[in-house]
């Protein structure tokens, strides 16, 4: 656990979580390039908070799939109570934010 966050390393991939076990109460997909993981789930993590933070219990968590030349992410989290589906589309675009991922890339590092 690094700063109160779990990094769990599995084959293939990699989660990260505030709490245990990691659950997805709401989430969104997408596809990144090849990038060091857990430097790109924190990067995630940090935008997926600032979009979400006034969401009552969310608890981010985001998984990294290896996926051919790049990343199948996952990201969401754990919520009280009933989510809405306004929460999943503000997750979608905080994926789908160019010059976030841009931003995702260039400090995670693409890896060789």
């Amino acid at each position: 656990m690094r700063k109160g966050w779990h990094i769990l390393e599995e084959a293939g991939g990699v989660t990260l979580c505030r709490h245990m076990p990691p659950r997805f109460d709401v989430a969104a997909h997408t596809h990144l390039p090849a990038a060091r993981p857990a430097r790109l789930a924190h990067q995630i993590r940090q935008d997926l908070w600032r979009a979400l933070r006034d969401v009552r219990g969310f608890s981010p968590v985001v998984r990294l799939e290896r996926d051919g030349a790049g990343w199948t992410v996952t990201a969401g989290g754990r919520a009280m109570g009933q989510v809405s589906a306004e929460v999943e589309a503000r997750i979608e675009a905080v994926l789908n934010d160019v010059a976030k991922r841009d931003r995702w890339i260039s400090n995670a590092g693409i890896m060789s």
